[in-house]
């Protein structure tokens, strides 16, 4: 996904060199580009968030499971 990231980048990049103005050129930019693979890589990455939610609450359980233990055997 990442190469096709960055090949949408350089074409939109090239649309917004040859637009008129600068403006036109950043706001073509930005509405063609950043907004949509922002909004592409959040999506994408949300399995990636929630895996790492679970492993880290996985990990505090098991580490509150291990200090009771060990506050059970002392």
């Amino acid at each position: 996904m990442l190469i096709v990231a960055i090949a949408w980048i350089y074409v939109v990049g090239l649309m917004a060199l040859t637009e008129p103005t600068v403006v036109a050129g950043i706001v073509t930019f930005l509405f063609y580009c950043v907004l949509p693979l922002s909004t592409l890589i959040y999506i994408a990455g949300t399995g990636k968030r929630k895996a790492r939610r679970r492993a880290a609450e996985l990990a505090a359980h098991e580490a509150r499971q291990a200090a009771a233990k060990a506050d059970g055997e002392a």
